[in-house]
């Protein structure tokens, strides 16, 4: 089987993970991390870069090693180092890795320190008290524990809405390329934008005679075929995603892609109000008796129940089907509404390209403008800057800005809340800046009276413009920390400034949930990526999406106004 740019980054991840449980050296650690970022951005496939005789040494955070590491992945599919550490590390230890915000070093303590191998060992050692005794966890973070080893253990996993997406689009390609399927789409909480997927509903019509089932088992990253059918087949990639295709008839394409995008709640309703009108409402289509009234598509299905299309991204019963009879429903944020990225990273911090490269690569977005914001100094790891090296930058971006076309470069920077709300940098520095992003990146511990206090006190600040990823949470790794997130959002909309929603796919913070109540408060949004390199300015789509599952139209959103209108909702009265 072909080996993918997400197979490499997933070896370089797992090695960086064992050799963190086991102690290894932090900077051969930081390596294989930062070796899997790089690949995972890739917009080209390593195996063609390769074949073309491309220098795969060149890469960022690459070089000549970790270059014939990836040569023997792609030829293997695994490394030697790989199995190597996988004989010295358990694999029930490994598992512990997906205990949300324990982490290598995490796992490492316990095992060393309680002799725990497994889940069910540490449930107990959380259950008995033992995880708090230990120096650097307590009672707080061994109760997130147990309920994180419990949620672990009893529901499905997750795959990330971008890792998704993206086997998504190379199956629907696949059956695409059939010359016997007319249409081909992904449905279930993929289409809906959720923010992580479960597995894959792909929806399919062709053809009487086309051979559909045969074609898709041909797809290259198959492990498993669970079950075949000739309208259904279900199968297990290598990724441990599992995919569903469904073929339908033409006729009924439309009723099929209501009914499988869901959500179930939203299909319960719509089967109700079919009730109401003496109609049967299903995956066939909307009948009357024998007569069937719409089916073809989803347009058509919507109508006959006597309501407007419904955008995939509302279908959660939050009010949807209210404000569709009343012709409420809000004209949703698109991405070609977006008009600039107001968060991003350059080498001169742990970003991995100039302030030209990022300039020009959003500018081939279509981009009016964008900001570089980089860190502020009490961000070590991430070689945060002091007031000169911050003053000596701006004096950088706005040399770029008179040199590079068709855009403009905005000078700002990510400065972080400290613990007592006061900012990184002082109050002259940041007053020369277009944009000022403020973030929390230390001290997630902090009660929810405390985080919230700090965040509001930080919110004072008259040249606060942005508050960054609000709840700091990743995705799987992290969960959010404490804070009053209702008293954060009216806040910011009393003093003028704008909580983001950080498109970066393990983030996307603001949740959904979160997006409608800034909305219902009068908080203005910014939607942003958080880019570290050129290929991640392309997040903003998760973020467009994770905007309009919140109900967001463009003018909730700041980032949808021209350069000199921006510039002016930066100015705090």
């Amino acid at each position: 089987m072909p080996v993918h740019n997400r197979d490499v980054a997933r070896v370089f991840e797992t090695i960086a993970d064992l050799l963190d449980i086991k102690g290894g050296n932090t900077f051969r650690i930081r390596a294989y991390r930062n070796a899997a970022r790089t690949v995972s951005s890739l917009t080209r496939d390593l195996a063609d870069m390769l074949e073309e005789g491309e220098d795969l040494s060149k890469l960022s955070d690459i070089g000549e090693d970790l270059a014939g590491k990836i040569e023997t992945i792609l030829e293997t599919g695994t490394h030697p180092l790989l199995d190597e550490l996988k004989g010295e590390v358990p694999e029930s230890l490994q598992e512990l890795l997906r205990v949300s915000g324990l982490g290598p070093r995490g796992v490492q303590t316990i095992h060393e320190e309680l002799g725990i191998t497994d889940l069910d060992g540490l449930r107990k050692a959380a259950e008995q008290g033992s995880i708090a005794e230990l120096s650097g966890f307590g009672e707080k973070t061994q109760a997130k524990i147990l309920e994180e080893v419990e949620s672990i253990t009893s529901e499905e996993e997750r795959t990330l809405l971008a890792e998704a997406g993206k086997i998504a689009d190379e199956v629907v390609e696949h059956m695409r390329s059939y010359e016997g399927v007319k249409k081909a789409c992904a449905a279930g909480s993929l289409r809906r934008r959720r923010e992580t997927v479960g597995d894959l509903d792909i929806l399919v019509s062709c053809r009487e005679d086309a051979d559909v089932m045969d074609h898709f088992l041909e797809f290259e990253d198959i492990d498993e075929v669970v079950a075949r059918g000739d309208t259904k087949t279900t199968v297990i990639l290598r990724s441990g995603l599992q995919v569903d295709l469904r073929v339908v008839l033409h006729a009924a394409y439309g009723a099929a892609l209501v009914y499988f995008t869901g959500s179930k709640q939203h299909n319960i309703r719509l089967r109700k109000r079919g009730q109401d009108r003496d109609l049967k409402v299903n995956e066939y289509g909307v009948h009357s008796g024998r007569e069937k009234l719409a089916g073809k598509t989803e347009e058509e299905v919507y109508e006959a129940l006597d309501l407007p299309w419904i955008a995939p991204e509302l279908r959660e019963d939050r009010g949807e089907i209210e404000a569709a009879e009343e012709g409420g429903l809000p004209e949703l944020v698109e991405r070609d509404d977006i008009r600039g990225d107001l968060h991003a990273h350059t080498k001169r911090t742990d970003g991995h390209n100039t302030i030209r490269e990022m300039a020009e690569a959003a500018r081939d977005l279509g981009y009016e403008y964008l900001a570089i914001t980089e860190h502020s100094k009490r961000v070590t790891v991430a070689g945060g800057l002091d007031a000169a090296e911050l003053a000596a930058h701006v004096d950088d971006i706005e040399e770029a800005d008179g040199e590079v076309e068709g855009i403009r470069i905005l000078s700002g920077v990510e400065v972080d809340i400290l613990e007592d709300g006061s900012l990184d940098l002082p109050d002259d520095v940041l007053e020369r800046l277009d944009v000022v992003v403020a973030s929390v990146h230390y001290k997630f511990d902090l009660s929810r009276d405390e985080q919230t206090e700090r965040v509001l006190r930080a919110l004072d600040n008259p040249h606060l413009n942005v508050l960054g990823h609000p709840t700091g949470r990743k995705l799987g790794q992290r969960d959010p920390y404490e804070i009053d997130l209702e008293r954060i959002l009216e806040a910011a909309a009393e003093r003028g400034c704008f909580p983001e929603l950080n498109a970066y796919p393990d983030r996307l913070d603001l949740t959904d949930l979160a997006c409608m109540r800034a909305r219902e408060k009068g908080a203005k949004v910014v939607i942003s990526t958080d880019a570290h390199r050129t290929s991640h300015l392309e997040y903003m789509r998760y973020g467009v999406g994770q905007a309009r599952r919140g109900w967001l139209t463009a003018s909730d959103v700041v980032n949808t106004r021209p350069v000199d209108e921006l510039l002016e909702m930066m100015e705090r009265d």
